[in-house]
């Protein structure tokens, strides 16, 4: 977590990159009582690249994302952003998002999203690696200087 980046922010980082089945699994069976503020609603939205990884922006093309608001009975509102259409994901990541807000750190729910954290930059680790194994470094033979 850098500086600027708050722990809501590094949560609902988290949820957004999470599969459907383990914000399902984080959420369990009981979900709390809430009032939909926004209905999951599917849109596109502009994906920005850059060039190298670090260089110039530009516009890489459109994604579809599904997004959601809540209030909890007792008043946190969650929110979401989900890619796809899943609106069953969006939901259950904007009630975490709600209860994350709610409880206190070290609750067992934000050691379960941190948990979830690990594993997935365990699976970034992994693709890094696999994907560093196939680099090529290309270079330039200059003749006679």
């Amino acid at each position: 977590m850098t500086a600027q980046t708050t722990p809501r922010q590094r949560w609902m980082a988290i949820l957004a990159r999470a599969s459907r089945a383990e914000i399902a699994e984080l959420a369990g069976p009981d979900l709390p009582q809430h009032d939909v503020l926004k209905a999951p609603e599917t849109g596109t939205v502009m994906v920005e690249g850059r060039a190298g990884g670090a260089g110039r922006r530009f516009n890489l093309g459109e994604t579809t994302v599904t997004r959601c608001v809540v209030r909890l009975s007792d008043g946190p509102m969650g929110f979401s952003y989900a890619l796809g259409r899943d609106a069953r994901k969006a939901r259950l990541a904007a009630i975490l998002d709600a209860r994350l807000q709610r409880e206190a750190a070290g609750s067992p729910l934000h050691r379960a999203v941190d948990e979830l954290a690990a594993r997935q930059s365990a699976a970034r680790e992994l693709a890094s690696r696999k994907s560093a194994a196939t680099k090529v470094d290309f270079f330039t033979l200059v003749r006679g200087a």
